[in-house]
């Protein structure tokens, strides 16, 4: 039986008891699992302590830091590394034995933090090609931490840290295997959420200081994006084409057109933005 000692886990909820106990049921193998719970009207915080986590309470302040960065800080982790997930994200059995390999070398780092690849799931299936999102998720409680950004003003992102990712002075590792993104909700919910990260993303790009701070702390691949122009159909043809997200059937084609869209709404919002 696989255990990882020397990593936590820190889960953000907010009424996910449609799929926390699934999530909580894949992380088995970990010895030390806390779930970050943004005061749920639902069943969240009963489903992950009769899963046996831990919860600690968060009610934002309208400051930062914000839930990721708050958590790091005061979530009450027994490891100094910690991965830190979405309720619906876990890591796949193959990033279980990834982890606990790297459990046993930990304390020999050099890194700041790892980057891990995910697996998505869209319109009920798991996409294997195409646009795929790496998140620094493995990150050193005390050498990563999110950037505070100038963004408490901006609409469509609240209490969690925005599109970028965290920083570190330290060499950042990546991992192999992936993360399952099991986003089990109706697309309408993909769709109300990116209608959300919109606004947040219009909202930079009307404010060419912000956004260039963002652009500087997110991954070569989302700096790229962030300067193309033509975005939509360039976009398109990248997830679809070039990365043979067709080979995912019509979820593959759905997803690359519905970020496609994504980006044409941004674009749209900014217009607009800028008309005002």
């Amino acid at each position: 039986m696989i255990r990882i000692r020397n990593i936590s886990v820190i889960i953000l909820a907010k009424n996910e008891e449609a799929g926390l106990g699934n999530t909580l049921g894949q992380l088995s193998a970990f010895e030390d699992v806390i779930v970050v719970d943004s005061q749920s009207e639902d069943n969240t915080v009963e489903i992950a302590e009769r899963h046996g986590a831990r919860t600690v309470d968060f009610a934002w302040d309208g400051k930062y830091p914000k839930k990721k960065q708050w958590s790091l800080q005061n979530a009450g982790a027994v490891n100094e590394w910690v991965l830190l997930l979405d309720a619906d994200e876990f890591p796949s059995l193959s990033l279980v034995r990834e982890l606990a390999i790297l459990d046993d070398h930990l304390a020999e780092s050099n890194h700041g933090a790892y980057d891990i690849n995910l697996l998505y799931r869209f319109a009920g299936r798991y996409l294997r090609f195409g646009h795929v999102v790496t998140k620094r998720s493995l990150l050193h409680v005390d050498r990563a931490h999110f950037p505070v950004v100038d963004d408490l003003s901006a609409p469509g992102i609240r209490e969690v840290e925005g599109h970028y990712q965290p920083e570190t002075s330290w060499s950042i590792g990546r991992l192999r295997s992936r993360i399952v993104h099991d986003d089990r909700d109706p697309v309408s919910s993909w769709f109300a959420r990116h209608n959300r990260y919109s606004d947040w993303e219009a909202h930079l790009r009307t404010n060419s200081t912000l956004r260039e701070h963002v652009a500087s702390k997110r991954t070569s691949k989302g700096r790229l994006f962030d300067v193309l122009p033509f975005k939509p159909l360039l976009f398109f043809a990248y997830a679809y084409i070039l990365r043979a997200g067709f080979l995912d059937g019509r979820a593959g084609f759905d997803y690359a057109v519905a970020l496609a869209a994504y980006y044409w709404q941004i674009g749209v919002k900014t217009r607009e933005r800028l008309r005002a």
